[in-house]
């Protein structure tokens, strides 16, 4: 009997290893390994089993042999679907689709969006235009299935994709972003719009330039971050005037400068959405800079919370500021509210676009709200007193929506003193400022399908 006894230790020693080998935690390992001695004690000892293996359900006509694959099996069986449990992320969800992906396909093929362009329209069996390459999950840095949303963890429901792991120029990702270019004449920009696979390639080459999370150690900070992950890079972030010293909270808002056309700094400021923890510091934003308009791309709730309504029905004070709505109008896509705020004795107008027509996780179905929006824009922004400041763009991370209503402006801006536009440089530019910007690769699709409409309506304007 202490023979047998001594044999079974011995042998669990090596089932132990197995289990390991096979993949499981130690804690696990040890328990499928307790659960075959328990097996075979059945045999030497009349006891029932200790470790729930259950040897009754074995037919006794079946050989010694294959009770012990059974019983292997369903031990195997049972630690698996623990595992499978154990492995999965708490969500794992597409930010710019509406489909849910399932918790452990890491690696679909990215669906290209069909844009509405008027006579631009892309036919069903033009193979070249709708033929997608699928591309590993490592490579499609920040496209809309590598994206994995934590919501264990508070400050955070949005992803933080994979943008962070570089391409392969890891080493010299700076140094990319700094020198990124492909100037495109409108022949090109045509061509090139309608080139999936290139623009695939040329998006997922270019650095995301995520900002580590480790730089912003500092206590308190997750409430002032609606993504946890979505942070300020640090050489443009703004900082909030604060009569407290050294105190880094009062004076921390996510957002960043980005330069504008013709490397003009400060042309825009790029902001998460308010939440109600932060409603305050957005205004303390909004009056520090002398904004004088705001753009607002995102719902207030798209499955979830995406921006608090920051602003009132009447009147309300924030921070000392007083704002007050003067007017609404509701255009076809956009609502326009105008403002007055007063602090201090002293008041200014700000305007709000507000625009409705961008889908929830997805590019616009057509293009020309978009451009139409940045045009009304740009006329409001000339309109506005020479001392203002910044215009300021917010989605809900701040870098996806976002990203393409600024690229789309200054590029417009190029296009019609240059005669060409640089997608990419400009790309590159924004990610210097703000990590992310231009989300995902259907977006960066949608910006040159925008020029591309932008660059006819001018020829046709020119001719005309």
């Amino acid at each position: 009997m202490n023979d047998n006894l001594l044999s079974l230790f011995l042998s669990s020693q090596g089932y132990w290893v197995f289990f390991v080998v096979e993949g499981n935690g130690p804690l696990s390992s040890i328990y499928k390994s307790l659960q075959v001695i328990d097996f075979y004690l059945s045999f030497i000892l009349p006891c029932h089993p200790i470790f729930g293996t259950d040897v009754s359900v074995i037919p006794k006509s079946e050989t010694t042999k294959n009770k012990i694959l059974i019983i292997l099996n369903k031990v195997t069986d049972i630690g698996d679907r623990r595992q499978s449990v154990s492995r999965q992320p708490s969500f794992t969800l597409s930010e710019w689709t509406d489909a849910q992906e399932d918790l452990l396909d890491l690696d679909p093929v990215p669906q290209t969006p069909v844009f509405d362009m008027g006579s631009e329209t892309r036919t069903e069996g033009d193979a070249v235009t709708l033929t997608v390459t699928p591309v590993g999950l490592q490579e499609r840095r920040g496209s809309n299935v590598s994206l994995t949303l934590d919501m264990c963890t508070p400050g955070c429901t949005e992803p933080y994709g994979y943008g962070a792991q570089l391409s392969p120029r890891d080493q010299s990702a700076q140094e990319y972003l700094r020198q990124g270019t492909h100037i495109l004449t409108p022949a090109m920009l045509h061509i090139r719009a309608m080139d999936d696979q290139s623009l695939q390639a040329e998006f997922y080459e270019t650095p995301m330039n995520f900002v580590d999370p480790k730089e912003y150690n500092y206590p308190g900070l997750v409430r002032k971050n609606r993504y946890k992950t979505i942070l300020p890079n640090t050489h443009s972030r703004v900082i909030l005037k604060s009569l407290g010293e050294d105190d880094f909270l009062t004076t921390y808002i996510n957002a960043n400068y980005l330069k504008g056309y013709g490397g003009e700094e400060g042309a825009y400021i790029a902001t998460q959405g308010p939440t109600v923890n932060t409603v305050g510091d957005f205004w303390r934003m909004v009056w520090q800079e002398r904004s004088p308009i705001i753009v607002m791309i995102t719902n207030l709730e798209e499955k979830n919370e995406k921006c608090a309504e920051y602003w009132p029905e009447d009147t309300v004070t924030h921070e000392g500021i007083e704002i007050t709505v003067i007017s609404v109008t509701q255009e076809d896509d956009y609502s326009l509210r105008v403002f007055t705020l007063k602090c201090g004795g002293e008041e200014r107008s700000l305007r709000q676009y507000w625009y409705t027509s961008w889908p929830d996780q997805k590019t616009p179905d057509k293009a020309p709200p978009l451009l139409e929006l940045v045009q009304e824009v740009e006329r409001a922004r000339e309109e506005a007193p020479p001392s203002s400041g910044p215009t300021i763009v917010h989605c809900s991370a701040g870098i996806g929506r976002t990203g393409c209503f600024i690229a789309t402006s200054i590029l417009c801006k190029q296009l019609r003193t240059e005669g060409v536009v640089d997608i990419l440089r400009t790309t590159c530019q924004l990610r210097l400022d703000r990590g992310g910007m231009i989300q995902t690769c259907e977006q960066y699709q949608f910006v040159h399908h925008v020029l591309s409409l932008y660059e006819k309506q001018l020829s046709h304007a020119a001719e005309e």
